[in-house]
């Protein structure tokens, strides 16, 4: 009994990490996309006079080495970034600006109508 039970402790253990790994990836790639636009336009810049560079060394092959490297470079820092944030076991409910994500409403922003006194009692 106490061999099934462990079992299946494992099992949910295992996919509530998997379902917080996913969770964060996909977070945590949100998040470069809208709030690190600056820092992808600094690298595509960065990029394209790179490949400008490696042209001459290189001259079949440099745009894709450096397209290639930048996006590894990404990816590989939103999977470590999770990987990270998942085995430290910080589960994304527990931060708090990630409001936005579970639907919950931001309750700092409530709004009154001017008209509200007047019909708000009224049914």
């Amino acid at each position: 009994m106490a061999l099934a039970q462990s079992s299946i402790l494992r099992k949910t253990y295992s996919l509530f990490m998997v379902k917080s790994f996913l969770f964060w990836t996909f977070t945590l790639a949100v998040c470069l996309l809208v709030v690190g636009f600056p820092l992808i336009v600094l690298m595509a810049t960065v990029g394209s006079l790179l490949s400008i560079a490696l042209h001459h060394v290189i001259p079949g092959s440099a745009v894709l080495l450096v397209v290639g490297s930048l996006i590894g470079f990404n990816v590989l820092a939103v999977v470590v970034g999770a990987s990270v944030l998942t085995l430290k076991g910080i589960h994304p409910n527990e931060v708090r600006w990630l409001y936005w994500l579970h639907g919950e409403a931001d309750t700092l922003d409530t709004s009154v109508y001017a008209a509200c006194p007047l019909t708000c009692d009224r049914k």
